[in-house]
Formats: structure tokens, C-alpha cells, sequence
């Protein structure tokens, strides 16, 4: 064959990006902290916290500034990255299935906790499904690429029912079987990341795929005591003026996770699979302002506003990822399964729809096509991010409430059930959402509101309509 010939066959059948990335299953490894605030790390520009494993997995690969959480608490974000699909999908919005807070303050009527009055407690119920776990029939990242050929393990948190969905390995704590709760155990980091050094030693031939969720920083905040003294002392050289920003006992709960992140690093290294492995590093959702780093976003874990969302992430892949990038698109947690399932060339679940993009190009430095994201919250949770005026002169703070929101680009609309009003917020001149420019922008909102009721549509997103005729609030 003559090589002008072979040049140009070359050039005809050169691979894409995608498969570029995966001419080879690549091991997927995917790390998860449960809790963490957006700016708790290193990376993202605390300096009090240390996180140095952290730090360099981002340095030595590509940090998102703009990652998001499927949903604002950990159930719902862990649905929405196990199956692809957005909650009004499967159907879980929150651990227990219903609002925390004082109904009295709620002015629609949905599940509440604290609700004593049996007749409501039915009447609300009664509105629309809600899930406590996530239903086996979805078809899950860990069936997909089993599938492919993948041995995975599931090592830690999982808060999604009793069903395993086709991990081979499934243990809460590295010990023992798949079930049981390990929060505030100073031990549990270690333990987990002691199996799923074993798990990738045992399969280091490949492919595998661990799944790696700590319980760590959810609360209870504990730690380990010599590491609490550590940064009690290092506490003492700060300004007063900051020294309350810091907790050293949750700096203790980082540091488990980060010592983690580096012992599952050193091991990827050490049997040479760096070149063929990608490891990935989010949370579930926001952290809490009493501990976690949250300014200048708005809003706390459960709520739609940022702090509730967006969650530090980074992720290395030796000699495909360009060390030290940094990435601005969006990205969410119902992108990994069709990106997992795209790399190691497996195949899509075909009974269930996939809400998620695959996001692969942008490993590569590539660009994706823009779409929004997409967040439905029908409860409430009280918190901080929204304040309501009380009969008595106070005021009362639901973080979360019946709310929809998207993300497009660098504009968010959030769309507010009980008065049927709408927030638009620039992100990139207004990270923090204190603007909202709905009455300055109309037709933008207008629509990006278009756009966020067909999904609500296309979806069956419940939005709650009956009023509580509990409320006491005008």
C-alpha cells in the first residue's frame, strides 16, 4: 500500500475524542465525601483545611469550578448518579421522604414530619409519590459496566435501599456486608480505603470500577483525637477575627478523607495503572455553615440556592488529562453514567431515560454542547436562605422549600411553588445570588422559565398546589 494511501486511511478512521479516552476500558475510580462544602478544600481555595492529596490529584488533573450535585442532600444526588435520571424520575428528594420544620410555616400543603393531625398527614400524602429508596428495576452504573466486563465494589455509604444494584462488592464500612450506618465513626475513612486498596490490587488486571462514598464530613462532627489537638494548636496562630471560621474537629474529618484520596493515589501508582485509570473526587451536596466553608455562595445543604449545590470536584487521568487544567462547564451527577458507560464502551440502559451528558470531550480540554441542568424540590427544610415574616414580629429560614431551578451557562433561574415567582440570578457576576434580575430581564426569564416548566412537564415533576390550612402566615 503506498503511504499516501496509508495516510489517508489514517486521517478517515482517526478516533474520536471519546474513544480516544477509551481505546482501552479504562478503571474507574470514583470518590465521594458526604457533606463537603464547596470551598473545604485546598483546591478550591482554603487554606486552613489541609488537603494536600487533594490538592494534587487536582493539580496533576483538571478541577470543575462549576460542578453540581444531582440534588441538594445526599439521597436524592446519589439516585441521580446511580441511574442517569433526575429526582422527579425516581422519586427520592430526601432522606425520609418528607419536610423538616415547623408546619405552620409551610404555606402549602406537602409530607411533613413534625405534622400531627392524621387527616392532613393522609391529604398530603396522597399528592404525589415520593421515594424512601431507589427502585431495582433502574438499571445502575455498576450493572452497565458489569456488563462491559467491570468487577465493581461499592465501599461505604450507599442510603439507597437494601438492593445492591449489581455491585459484586458491596460493604458500608470495608468490614462487613452492604448495610448499616457508620456517621461519626473516626475509624470507618481508614477501614474503607484498606478494602479498596485490597479490591484494586485483586483487580488491577481490569477493568474495574470503585465506588468509594465516605461518611465523612457529615455530622456527627468527630475526629480523630491527636489530629483535633494538631489543628487546635494550629487554630492558636490565625487572628482572632478568624479563628472562628474554623472548626478543628471537622478539619479532622477532611483530613480522613483526604489521607484516603492519597493512600488510593499511592496505590494506582505503585501497581502502574495511572495511565489507565481516571479518579474522580466530588460530594453529594453542600456542606453546613457552621463548619464548612461556604461564602460567597447563598444558601446550605438542602437548598437550591448554591452553597446547597455546587460541590468541589477534580479528576486525574494520567497522560489523557492535562495536569493542572481547570474546567468551567458545567457538569452534574447524572452525567457519570452515560460518561462511564461511553468510555468503557458499554451500553446504555434502554428501559429508563438518561438525563445525564456524556462529558468525556471535556477531559480532553474539548467543549460540549451548552444544556441546562436541571434541580426539582416539591418539601421544606428549615435552615438558611430563605426568611419568612412571623405573625408574632420574628422571622423563621426554610434552606429548602418547593422549588425548581436550572443552570445554563452562567445564568440560573429558580422557580418559587408558593408564590409562583421566579429568581434570576448572573452567576458570573453574582455568585453569591443577592441580584435578582427577573424584572430587570424579563424575556431572559421568561425564557428560561419556558424551559424549566416543559422539563417539569416532560418529567411529572409534582409541584405542590394545595394550600396548608395550617399555615398561620399572611
Amino acid at each position: 500500500m503506498k503511504p499516501l494511501t496509508v495516510l489517508l486511511l489514517a486521517i478517515l478512521f482517526a478516533p474520536s475524542a471519546s474513544t480516544t479516552l477509551s481505546a482501552k476500558q479504562p478503571n474507574l475510580i470514583f470518590i465521594l465525601a458526604d457533606d463537603l462544602g464547596w470551598k473545604d478544600v485546598g483546591f478550591m481555595g482554603c487554606e486552613f483545611f489541609e488537603t494536600p492529596n487533594l490538592d494534587r490529584l487536582a493539580r496533576q488533573g483538571m478541577k470543575f469550578t462549576s460542578a453540581y450535585s444531582g440534588g441538594p442532600n445526599c439521597a436524592p444526588t446519589r439516585a441521580c448518579l446511580m441511574s442517569g435520571t433526575y429526582t422527579p424520575r425516581h422519586k427520592i428528594y430526601t432522606p425520609s421522604g418528607r419536610s423538616k420544620g415547623n408546619p405552620k410555616y409551610m404555606r402549602l400543603l406537602v409530607p411533613a414530619r413534625e405534622r400531627k393531625d392524621k387527616d392532613l398527614i393522609k391529604k398530603a400524602a396522597e399528592q404525589f409519590p415520593i421515594n424512601n429508596s431507589l427502585d431495582p428495576a433502574y438499571i445502575c452504573i455498576p450493572e452497565v459496566l458489569g456488563q462491559a466486563g467491570y468487577r465493581t465494589a461499592r465501599i461505604g455509604k450507599w442510603h439507597l435501599g437494601e438492593d445492591v444494584q449489581g455491585f459484586h462488592l458491596s460493604t458500608a464500612n470495608g468490614k462487613g456486608g452492604p448495610g448499616g450506618k457508620f456517621y461519626g465513626n473516626v475509624d470507618v475513612a481508614e477501614q474503607m480505603t484498606d478494602r479498596a486498596l485490597q479490591f484494586i490490587e485483586e483487580n488491577q488486571e481490569g477493568p474495574f470500577f470503585l465506588y468509594l462514598t465516605h461518611w465523612d464530613v457529615h455530622t456527627p462532627i468527630r475526629a480523630r483525637k491527636a489530629v483535633v489537638e494538631r489543628y487546635k494548636e494550629k487554630l492558636k496562630t490565625l487572628p482572632a477575627e478568624e479563628q472562628k471560621n474554623f472548626n478543628p474537629v471537622y478539619a479532622g474529618m477532611i483530613e480522613a478523607v483526604d489521607q484516603s484520596v492519597g493512600r488510593v493515589m499511592k496505590k494506582v501508582d505503585e501497581l502502574g495503572l495511572a495511565e489507565n485509570t481516571l479518579i474522580v473526587f466530588t460530594s453529594d451536596n453542600g456542606g453546613l455553615p457552621k463548619v464548612a466553608q461556604l461564602d460567597p455562595l447563598r444558601g446550605q445543604k438542602g437548598s437550591l440556592f448554591e452553597a446547597g449545590v455546587r460541590v468541589a470536584t477534580c479528576m486525574r487521568w494520567s497522560k489523557r488529562i492535562e495536569p493542572g487544567t481547570t474546567c468551567a462547564t458545567p457538569i452534574t451527577s447524572v452525567d457519570f453514567l452515560p460518561t462511564f458507560a461511553s468510555l468503557a464502551g458499554a451500553k446504555l440502559p434502554k428501559k429508563q431515560p438518561i438525563d445525564g451528558t456524556d462529558v468525556s470531550p471535556l477531559l480532553l480540554g474539548k467543549e460540549i454542547e451548552e444544556r441546562s441542568i436541571f434541580w426539582h424540590y416539591p418539601l421544606y427544610l428549615q435552615g438558611r436562605g430563605l426568611d419568612v415574616d412571623l405573625p408574632n414580629g420574628k422571622t423563621y429560614s426554610w434552606r429548602g422549600f418547593p422549588s425548581t431551578s436550572l443552570v445554563r451557562g452562567q445564568w440560573k433561574l429558580i422557580e418559587f411553588h408558593e408564590d409562583d415567582s421566579v429568581g434570576l440570578y448572573n452567576l458570573k457576576d453574582d455568585p453569591g445570588e443577592t441580584r435578582n434580575l427577573a424584572k430587570e430581564m424579563p424575556e431572559r426569564a421568561a425564557k428560561l422559565r419556558a424551559e424549566l416548566d416543559a422539563w417539569q412537564k416532560k418529567t411529572k415533576a409534582p409541584v405542590p398546589k394545595l394550600p396548608n390550612p395550617e399555615c398561620v402566615l399572611k
